[in-house]
């Protein structure tokens, strides 16, 4: 019993034996081939320091190929074929096989062995000078290894590989360099066209500018400015809203932050002049905004508001423009105190002279056909005086030079006084009172006839007129009261008030000789009955800015693009006046403008339409004009100019001339003379 209980006892525990054999197989298995694996994917190779001192000897070479042996063996008895395939392919990008790459699927291109050296053959002995196996990092160049016949992986790129790398690398060289230059001419045809248009700039209306200036550097520049503006606009139209929809608290908190902001910017332009403490109050204006946006904001009120405030603003620029012209031709046209109470003056001493010592010398030069004559009609007597004394300063000999002075019954007695007290050196001077050429009436001339009727009359001074010059109506610059006065038309009867005479030249009193004048007495007006300078450029100052070409008679007979030219510098052939009867053209055009439908009023289109065809172009170098109205005037022209005309509303004798060019007339001014002085006109 016993000996059987033995016996079946041994038989027991050989079964149970048996039973645990599995798990004992699959420990060792794990145990085992797992480091095997382990090593063979990490490429564990023994590899010799990069110091010449560590280079591995051959025995401990040949036990590393030794157990590189023995794993593949283990290897290949425990995995299939198909397996060690798909592991021998892995190889050829990343090199010997990791577990990272098992876990990872791929390994990036740019790691790869340099230097490392196998034996082909299995009892090959290494060199002694072998190379360590090292790791480099590169930039990544796509499958650039190879698989040997024994199924491990050169380290080496083809040639031909390379050939096409380096070509690759050739190409985006080029494809740079091709960008960049692109870039550069790209560039410098910009700065190009920026200067081109530079230059195309019109500095005769904006005055000098530059695009390339410091200040227009920044496109963002003064950006608190205008976002402080943006703020007071929304401001304002939920202010509105607010009142509309009964929110006082929130209407008294946005108007006093206006009022904040408002008095912070005041008249500032630029952020430069801010006050240090507007960044807080434009912060405070944003969340009163806020606040206001989110209680009140309905996007068709605030269109609204928006548009009614453009419109009001829009007809306030309006109505302040029309305002300004209006001021602007009154400022221009009214004698100023100072040379108002020295013509008052100078009247009240003339009218206290006995009657004999009121007359000029040099009488008999007045009608002497072969000296120089000069006509001037004025009721300025300081603005006359800078003309007579200017031309004769710069005369070569003033004995030969008459001047022809005509002005209002007002002014006579000035005009004689200033002269009779400062005579022009020993040039003759003979002072005229248009309202004593009786020949020159209402049923002669059809401008004083015009004058007369009662539709001029209506046209200037009736106040509830809609297009009387109280109202700021359109083309002040024409309906001027100065174009009453008979002065101003006068320059169309000079054969008649000058009968002996063969040349004139007609000066206005607003102008400056610099040099002398007597060559255009010898210039040949070739037939031509007026000797000026044109004043037409490429597109203006030509025929049809100062007429009505919609008229069929302006149509007919004018050239809208002929070219204008200029009063103010006149050389009048008398002669050739007379012969072609100039002063019927003007009459009758005169006659057939009794609407205004020809032009409107002045003297310069009828004077375009009677001297039209009969006009000698002279050198502009004779007269330069804009310096009333053009800051942009070359400073070379006006110095080499023999006249310098301040045509426009900047008269130099205002306060609102400009003073760059004040001083070409101030200098013929004596400003120590009793009478300047005691009616406080200086510089």
């Amino acid at each position: 019993m016993a000996s059987g209980r033995g016996l079946s006892g041994t038989g027991i525990h050989r079964k149970r034996g048996g039973g645990s054999r599995l798990p004992i197989v699959l420990v060792i298995f794990f145990s085992v081939l797992a480091p095997l694996i382990f090593f063979v994917g990490r490429g564990l190779y023994t590899s010799a320091s990069i110091d010449q001192n560590d280079i591995p000897s051959g025995s401990s070479k040949q036990n590393v190929h030794w157990r590189e042996r023995l794993a593949l063996q283990y290897i290949k008895s425990l995995l299939s074929k198909d397996v060690i395939d798909v592991i021998a392919a892995s190889t050829v990008d990343l090199g010997p096989l990791s577990l990272d790459s098992l876990r990872k699927s791929n390994m990036s291109a740019s790691w790869k062995f340099v230097g490392a050296e196998t034996s082909v053959e299995n009892n090959a002995t290494s060199e002694p000078n072998q190379k360590a196996v090292r790791i480099e990092k590169e930039a990544p160049k796509g499958k650039g290894d190879n698989i040997l016949a024994d199924g491990r992986s050169q380290l080496v790129d083809t040639p031909a590989k390379q050939f096409r790398r380096q070509l690759r690398e050739r190409r985006r060289e080029k494809r740079a360099a091709d960008l960049v230059q692109q870039d550069d001419e790209a560039i410098v045809k910009l700065e190009n066209a920026a200067i081109e248009r530079s230059k195309s700039v019109d500095s005769a209306v904006l005055g000098k500018y530059s695009i390339w200036r410091k200040e227009n550097e920044n496109d963002n520049s003064d950006s608190t400015v205008r976002l402080m503006r943006d703020q007071m606009i929304m401001a304002r139209v939920y202010l509105s809203i607010a009142k509309m929809k009964n929110k006082p608290d929130l209407q008294q908190e946005l108007q006093s932050r206006l009022k904040e902001s408002q008095r912070a910017l005041g008249d500032t332009a630029a952020d430069a002049d801010l006050h240090h403490s507007v960044p807080e109050k434009i912060k405070l204006m944003g969340q009163v905004l806020s606040k206001a946006r989110e209680q009140l904001y309905d996007c068709k009120l605030v269109t609204g508001k928006l548009r009614a405030m453009l419109q009001t603003a829009d007809e306030q620029v309006r109505s302040l423009k029309k305002q300004s012209t209006f001021l602007s031709q009154l400022a221009a046209k009214t004698i100023p105190n100072g040379i108002h109470c020295m013509s008052m003056r100078l009247t009240i001493e003339y009218y206290l002279l006995p009657p004999e010592k009121r007359k000029f010398p040099g009488s008999e030069n007045l009608e002497n056909p072969n000296l120089y004559h000069y006509a001037l009609f004025s009721d300025n007597v300081l603005a006359a005086s800078v003309v007579v004394n200017s031309t004769i300063m710069n005369a070569k000999d003033s004995s030969k030079h008459v001047f022809h002075l005509v002005t209002d019954k007002l002014n006579f007695g000035a005009m004689n006084m200033w002269f009779l007290l400062n005579p022009p050196g020993k040039a003759a001077i003979h002072v005229e009172n248009v309202d004593e050429f009786k020949w020159l009436n209402s049923s002669y001339c059809p401008v004083l006839r015009q004058l007369e009727s009662a539709s001029m009359k209506e046209y200037y001074f009736k106040a509830d007129h809609p297009t009387t010059l109280s109202s700021g109506a359109s083309n002040l610059k024409y309906r001027n009261p100065k174009y009453l006065s008979m002065l101003n038309h006068l320059r169309f009867y000079l054969p008649q008030v000058y009968p002996k005479l063969n040349k004139i030249l007609f000066l206005d009193d607003d102008i400056v000789v610099q040099k002398d004048l007597t060559r255009l007495w010898s210039v040949d007006l070739q037939g031509k009955v007026n000797g000026a300078v044109e004043t037409c450029g490429e597109s203006f100052h030509r025929f049809d800015k100062y007429l009505n070409f919609t008229n069929p008679y302006i149509a007919r007979n004018f050239d809208p693009n002929a070219c204008g030219w200029a009063y103010g510098m006149n050389m009048f052939d008398l002669k050739e006046w007379k012969k072609k009867d100039i002063t019927g053209i003007y009459h009758k055009w005169q006659n057939m403008n009794e609407d205004r439908t020809l032009w409107k009023l002045g003297t310069l289109p009828p004077g375009l339409i009677t001297f039209y065809n009969l006009t000698h172009p002279l050198e502009k170098s004779w007269h330069v004009l804009g310096l009333g109205y053009n800051p942009s005037v070359d400073r070379s022209e006006i110095e080499n100019a023999a006249v310098v005309h301040y045509n426009g509303n900047m008269k130099p004798w205002l306060e609102l001339a400009m003073t760059k060019y004040r001083s070409y007339w101030t200098k013929y001014i004596k400003y120590d003379h009793p009478y300047l002085r005691n009616c406080n006109l200086n510089e």
